[in-house]
């Protein structure tokens, strides 16, 4: 049975919506994914995630207290598909989760379809069969502790970074000095069945 969950929060200069799918069981990741070396600046993301995840903490969203969480997995895909989006918030100069419908929304491009989804960007970057998916995005914050502690302070953001289901995560920042917010973070959440 699929579950979907689409949160979205808007705060106009901080950060909009989170975003979930889940279906199925938690299994762990594939060995070879243990293993990734990362480029430092991936390395830095993935620590900052996975050290909010070590932790007790209440979303704020109704659920209690959660975790701490395992620690999440670097995956290429889900970077790919967070950079897609980064780059096309960036570029047309919107903020939302769903993709600007303009030459920079690629997956919606390559589907002909007027504007792409989280789910979307992810599956058409090649990450099929999944358990769950989420995406956080924020805009404005010109530092990584910054954007994960904004994304700690909003409820459903907070539940999309504690989620228990996910397994794997990517994520990309994409500058862009002439839009409206100069800065745009995607983080992009998956587990595989």
């Amino acid at each position: 049975m699929l579950r979907i969950t689409l949160y979205t929060i808007g705060v106009m200069f901080l950060f909009s919506g989170c975003g979930s799918n889940t279906v199925g069981p938690v299994q762990e990741p594939p060995v070879n994914m243990q293993n990734v070396v990362l480029k430092n600046e991936y390395q830095e993301m993935l620590d900052a995630i996975n050290q909010a995840r070590s932790v007790k903490r209440d979303c704020q969203d109704g659920q209690g207290v959660v975790g701490p969480s395992r620690p999440l997995y670097w995956n290429n895909i889900l970077y790919a598909s967070a950079y897609e989006h980064s780059y096309d918030l960036a570029h047309s100069n919107t903020f939302s989760h769903y993709g600007s419908g303009t030459e920079y929304d690629i997956a919606a491009m390559n589907q002909g379809s007027d504007r792409s989804t989280f789910y979307d960007r992810i599956l058409s970057q090649g990450y099929g069969e999944f358990f769950a998916l989420g995406e956080n995005i924020a805009a404005g914050q010109t530092t990584l502790a910054q954007v994960v502690e904004a994304w700690i302070n909003s409820p459903g953001h907070c539940a999309n970074l504690m989620n228990s289901d996910f397994t794997e995560v990517g994520m990309a920042v994409v500058v862009e000095p002439d839009s409206d917010y100069g800065i745009y973070w995607t983080q992009n959440f998956g587990s595989k069945p």
